[in-house]
């Protein structure tokens, strides 16, 4: 993968206040190697490789550093789509959205050096809870509303927000961590793209779709944190897509969730992109400003 060293925000970090991107590193060090980290325990897996907890030698601060095979990258074709999420992701400073510090590589692999979220997968937890309570749930929207907007400021839409791309920092604050299918557009787009249940009306009919994708997955995110599934869930293929176009949506009588928080779900999960609640309004909806903590962080 003939990746260049990307200028400042990427093999360097380009912010002073990260201890990896010091003025040590930034002068001294346009490029990392393996040999700068110690590598520690195994994080988690991937469709391309494995995520490690490291060690920045000369700075000593933790990171996770994400190993992805070339080969299996290649096979797959994504490179593309690795380059285009590097460039991205790197680029973003948002309390809510994991850092890429930078990335080296060398004959057979790549490596992202990333920020470490020590509370891990937000998908585990909800597994564990089975649900979650409407001041967690309300806490999390919140923040990801807010992360969404600092994106779509910079017109970047990230088209797969789901439980699975995201993690717990050490605060307990939620953090966006994967921009495999994320965007830097000023158009409409017609890439399907992202997790089936989580597909809004326009791609699964593969119409020009924008933001506001962004806003649907919120509004399925927000069911399944409140009903421990998520809203057009079918057996077959075919019946999930045909419930999403004509959202088929249902509130199971348990567990007991407010009309409030029906209400805020109802807002954002309507099949006219254009009529979907906008995410500064969904700041202002009663259910967010009575439940959600305004730090961002669910303090159990």
């Amino acid at each position: 993968m003939a990746t260049e060293t990307l200028a400042g925000a990427g093999a360097a970090g380009g912010d002073t206040n990260n201890k990896v991107s010091s003025e040590n590193c930034a002068e001294e060090k346009l490029r990392w190697t393996l040999s700068d980290f110690d590598i520690g325990k195994p994080l988690g897996r991937g469709k391309f490789g494995h995520v490690y907890l490291a060690r920045e030698k000369k700075s000593n601060h933790i990171v996770a550093l994400k190993v992805l095979f070339k080969s299996q990258l290649k096979q797959s074709q994504v490179e593309h789509q690795l380059r285009r999420e590097v460039e991205i992701q790197s680029h973003l400073r948002n309390p809510n959205i994991l850092r890429l510090y930078g990335y080296f590589y060398d004959q057979t692999r790549v490596y992202l050096i990333l920020e470490y979220a020590a509370k891990g997968e937000l998908y585990k937890e909800l597994q564990k809870c089975k649900y979650f309570s409407e001041k967690r749930a309300a806490t999390y929207v919140a923040s990801l509303a807010r992360a969404l907007i600092y994106c779509h400021g910079k017109h970047v839409i990230h088209r797969d927000i789901k439980p699975e791309n995201l993690l717990i920092g050490a605060q307990g604050e939620l953090k966006i961590a994967d921009f495999g299918w994320s965007v830097h557009t000023f158009n409409r787009r017609r890439t399907m793209c992202g997790t089936l249940d989580y597909l809004p009306p326009e791609m699964v009919e593969s119409v020009e779709h924008d933001a506001s994708v962004d806003i649907w997955s919120l509004g399925v995110l927000c069911y399944e944190f409140l009903y421990g599934m998520p809203p057009f869930e079918a057996k077959e293929h075919s019946d999930t897509y045909r419930r999403i176009v004509k959202v088929d949506l249902k509130f199971p009588p348990k567990p007991i969730v407010s009309a409030s928080a029906k209400d805020l779900i109802s807002q954002m999960l309507v099949k006219d992109s254009s009529l979907r609640l906008p995410l500064h309004k969904l700041l202002e909806h009663p259910w967010i400003v009575q439940n959600a903590d305004p730090s961002g962080i669910y303090r159990g």
